[in-house]
């Protein structure tokens, strides 16, 4: 176990340092939109040349669906067969329901779904 605690202690500086890391590199990004006068809520993307550098920022704006009220809309206005053209259609599965469910019913479902396991995440605090 000694050495898992070796490890430990060497994840805990490493994650401290990517820490502040990511918040330096995050503070220069946020000063350059500003020299550039980029709103950081702009979405496309932006190239610039800047002495020897390249410069390539992308905005993004992220957007959440509604699905029920969206539907709801679309068939108030008749506007129902434009969704399939305008929106994906994402099933996400509700774990804790699924494993609530009876074999019989979530057996049939399984071959529409694909499950590869993802990196694990560490949290590891200090005891005190």
């Amino acid at each position: 176990m000694h050495e898992i605690d070796e490890l430990i202690a060497e994840w805990t500086l490493a994650k401290k340092a990517e820490t502040q890391a990511i918040e330096v590199r995050r503070k220069a990004e946020d000063v350059m939109l500003k020299r550039l006068n980029l709103d950081s809520a702009f979405e496309g993307t932006e190239n610039y040349e800047i002495g020897r550098y390249k410069v390539k920022i992308v905005g993004r704006l992220n957007r959440k669906i509604d699905a029920e009220k969206l539907q709801l809309l679309a068939h108030e206005n008749g506007l129902s067969e434009h969704l399939s053209a305008l929106f994906r259609w994402k099933p996400d599965i509700n774990v804790a329901a699924w494993k609530a469910t009876d074999e019989s019913i979530t057996n049939v479902l399984l071959d529409a779904i694909t499950t590869t396991a993802g990196r694990p995440s560490f949290a590891i605090t200090t005891q005190e």
